[in-house]
């Protein structure tokens, strides 16, 4: 496996954090560092293909269809942005 290198500036509480936790794994910080990025392009690659998948052949004009028979009333309190 080739590998890059990569000049990662974090703030000091995530460094300190992560160290912490690389060494309760027993691993260097540069191995679990590596392993959460490995992680969490894992998790949004399985996230993408998902939603591609669940979309399947569904277009635009689908939804607008959809969205005019939405009921003509403003919105809560709570949902309107300030």
């Amino acid at each position: 496996m080739s590998k890059a290198t990569y000049p990662l500036k974090l703030p000091i509480s995530i460094k300190k954090a992560a160290a912490r936790l690389a060494k309760e794994d027993g691993v260097s910080l540069n191995q679990w560092i590596a392993a959460a990025v490995a992680e969490k392009v894992g998790v949004v690659e399985t996230a993408a293909d998902f939603f591609k998948k669940r979309a399947g052949t569904a277009t635009g004009a689908g939804l607008m269809k959809f969205l005019r028979t939405a009921p003509k009333t403003p919105p809560e309190p709570e949902d309107v942005m300030h």
